[in-house]
């Protein structure tokens, strides 16, 4: 019986230009940041809460990208393994954040993302904004919440990635959860 046909890469993969990056062509390289760089935006923004430090999370991930490239072995998709990069970045600058005295702060003191400059509710028909919701929570909990309900990693996971116990992510989670419902239900 002959081998099974290898699967087709998926369009947004383009494992000709990963492979044209890892030998230092920059041009293939600018192909995939701009096919990548919607989705790590997003993941950033939502991590961060804040589109600047975002958008520098998105510039730092890229650029470790490129010094890693070679490194990469196409044992997960491309996208996958950019992803992970990036949710390792922002968590890595986190923790250094940390080291550095920084506090985080109350989710009350927190501005209100959901507010354009009139003031008005970004949200349609006066309803909640989950995205304004998220980016209002305390970092630790925004981070937790983001990892498990949005993009799928298990408590051990953001504990692993994050250097705190899987009891700490799952507090941090039911916190978010907690807060989210009261901010959905005003």
């Amino acid at each position: 019986m002959p081998p099974a046909p290898a699967p087709e890469p998926r369009a947004d993969e383009a494992p000709d230009d990963v492979r044209a990056a890892q030998r230092g062509d920059a041009e293939a390289f600018g192909r995939l940041y701009r096919r990548h760089v919607g989705r790590l935006n997003a993941l950033a923004l939502r991590l961060t809460a804040d589109r600047a430090r975002a958008e520098e999370l998105v510039q730092d991930a890229f650029v470790r990208a490129w010094e890693k490239l070679t490194g990469f072995r196409g044992e997960s998709a491309f996208g996958t393994w950019l992803h992970r990069l990036t949710v390792n970045v922002y968590l890595a600058q986190s923790r250094a954040s940390g080291r550095r005295g920084a506090h985080e702060e109350a989710m009350d003191e927190l501005p209100d993302p959901a507010r354009d400059v009139e003031g008005e509710g970004l949200g349609r028909e006066g309803r909640m904004d989950l995205e304004a919701a998220i980016a209002r929570l305390a970092p630790g909990a925004r981070t937790a919440f983001v990892l498990h309900e949005l993009e799928g990693y298990s408590h051990e996971e953001i504990a692993a990635m994050s250097g705190i116990a899987a009891a700490t992510v799952r507090a941090q989670l039911f916190r978010a959860r907690k807060r989210l419902l009261e901010e959905l239900d005003r």
